[in-house]
């Protein structure tokens, strides 16, 4: 196997010049494309502190605060297969572009929307744009990066993802006072607009462009990022990642029967679904609802959401600085037994008698579990979903196992207030625990490690570990 390739920095003083235009361009490109997370943030974290408002607004039932919520989870459900695709035949950044145009057209679309009919549907179309997104972006980062970065710079997108949703409960909470819930929502058209200018000043990545033969343009792109000395040694490298799928049969879903990818994708299947059925979702949705539930007013319900929404981007920003050094399988299964004992306390709390003392020690245990999850499991999954696939099949790999990530998440928002009006919230939170459980032996079985390899090196080692064949030299 190839050592790792891509050390960005260089200890000799002719080097740092270099090195800081490196740091800039990739920082610079880290910057616009994770804007696609903090949307995907802010539009999923936005509405938990509008409903309260749409309810008296649209006089809306528990079953209609689902389908409102879930709207937008299921058309990113067939952003993320679109996303795909269309990653692969127009390239990373085109892709983001037309992901761009929708979300400014969704947000304001959702902020003026007259009746519920309307606004569900408005949420669809803003979902394709948040499904694309969840899809593309982080394949971009990952693409772009150099090796032992790329674990911190795919997870940025996480924490982008995570500063989007506490922007939304900041914004909630100051917009409350007046009510003021269609601005809420029209309000992600500003990052949006900054989303779509911003990308015509990037480039593509280095690997799409080889895939299209357009070795030039990948050349010019890994000089920005690399030493110019490691820049053939690299091109041949990504080359030779598309040679070792040169006997597989054309076209994108037939090469998804080859065993050896078969059955990467229905790991990453699985880990898309651990994401979303340990309960996140539930928590940033519906956590003014949920606090509610234990006594505590609307105002003040939606206010507390911003210590979720605070822990959130500080446990991500934790979770980014131990990635690529503690590995992506020991952050799992961590994060996960953690999320276990605060779903399990948070669920017996509900049995307690109503105070403001619960309501604080609710808050609490959700903020606990949302430390585990987003320093954790959240960051964890996303890191893996854009290393694990082969490059011929990346995009629509990574989207098939994000469309069945959305799938999911829109069941728990859709069930999530039934849930919670018919065996309460202990019970609920306790089904979740359960879930982590399950979760927990799911990826201590099936999880791979991906830390400190180039993702040509490492495509060669998933082969070896799910028993295919070496390839070729």
């Amino acid at each position: 196997m190839a050592a790792p390739t891509g050390q960005m920095a260089s200890v000799g003083p002719r080097e740092g010049a270099r090195d800081r235009n490196a740091r800039r361009f990739i920082v610079g490109i880290a910057a616009i494309a994770a804007l696609g997370g903090a949307l995907f943030g802010y539009d999923t974290g936005v509405i938990s502190g509008a409903l309260p408002f749409m309810e008296g607004h649209f006089g809306l039932t528990s079953l209609d605060e689902g389908i409102i919520t879930s709207a937008l989870l299921i058309g990113a459900a067939f952003g993320s297969l679109i996303g795909g695709r269309m990653s692969d035949a127009l390239g990373r950044r085109n892709s983001l572009l037309w992901a761009g145009a929708v979300f400014i057209g969704g947000a304001l679309a959702v902020a003026l929307a007259p009746d519920v009919p309307f606004m569900t549907v408005a949420r669809f179309v803003l979902g394709l744009a948040v499904g694309s997104a969840s899809v593309i972006t982080p394949l971009y980062l990952s693409e772009v990066a150099p090796p032992h970065i790329r674990g911190r710079l795919v997870s940025f997108n996480s924490l982008m993802i995570v500063s989007g949703q506490l922007l939304a409960y900041l914004i909630n909470a100051f917009l409350a006072q007046w009510a003021a819930w269609r601005w809420m929502l029209g309000l992600a058209a500003l990052p949006a607009v900054a989303l779509f200018v911003g990308l015509f000043f990037l480039p593509d990545t280095p690997r799409w462009y080889i895939s299209k033969g357009r070795q030039d343009e990948a050349a010019r792109v890994l000089r920005r990022t690399l030493p110019a000395d490691e820049v053939p040694a690299e091109l041949a490298r990504i080359d030779h990642a598309r040679s070792l799928e040169a006997d597989a049969r054309q076209g994108g879903w037939q090469q998804l029967r080859t065993p050896w990818i078969r059955r990467l994708l229905l790991v990453g299947i699985g880990l898309a679904a651990v994401q979303q059925i340990t309960g996140v979702n539930a928590v940033v949705y519906f956590a003014p609802k949920i606090l509610a539930s234990t006594g505590l007013g609307t105002g003040a319900s939606i206010t507390a959401t911003i210590a979720i929404g605070v822990i959130s981007v500080l446990a991500t920003a934790l979770g980014m600085s131990l990635i690529d050094r503690v590995g992506r399988r020991p952050m799992l299964l961590t994060g996960l037994a953690g999320m276990t004992v605060s779903l399990a306390l948070l669920g017996a709390s509900f049995h307690l008698p109503h105070s403001p003392g619960v309501s604080t020690l609710v808050l609490g245990l959700m903020v606990l579990y949302m430390a585990f999850m987003q320093g954790t499991l959240n960051t964890g999954v996303w890191l893996l979903l854009a290393e694990m696939f082969p490059l011929k099949v990346r995009g629509l790999a990574m989207g098939a196992a994000v469309f069945v990530m959305w799938l999911v998440n829109f069941g728990v928002a859709l069930v999530f207030p039934l849930l919670l009006d018919a065996v309460g919230a202990g019970t609920t939170f306790w089904f979740f625990g359960a879930m982590c459980v399950l979760s927990l032996v799911f990826c201590n079985r099936y999880a791979p490690e991906t830390k400190g390899l180039a993702l040509e090196d490492l495509e060669d080692e998933l082969r070896k570990a799910t028993g295919a064949a070496p390839a070729a030299a």
